[in-house]
C-alpha cells in the first residue's frame, strides 16, 4: 500500500496559501473508495498498525442483535 501513496516530488508547483489550503476540491475529485483507502492509510501511519496487527479482544467484542 505504501507504493500507492508514494510522494511524487515532480507534482508540486508554487501556489498561494489560499489555493494550497483548498483540500475540499481535491478530495471531491476522488471516489469514495479512494478517500477511504487514503484515510485508512493515514490512520495506520499514525497508530503504527498493519493488516496483520491483532485486534485487542479486551476492548472490542461482538454482540448478537436481537
Amino acid at each position: 500500500m505504501d507504493e500507492k501513496f508514494r510522494l511524487d516530488k515532480s507534482a508540486f508547483k508554487a501556489t498561494s496559501a489560499k489555493e494550497a489550503d483548498n483540500h475540499v476540491t481535491y478530495w471531491r475529485t476522488k471516489t469514495i473508495s479512494e478517500r477511504l483507502q487514503a484515510g485508512f492509510y493515514l490512520i495506520n501511519q499514525f497508530y503504527g498498525t498493519t493488516n496483520s496487527t491483532p485486534l485487542d479482544r479486551t476492548v472490542f467484542s461482538k454482540r448478537n442483535r436481537d
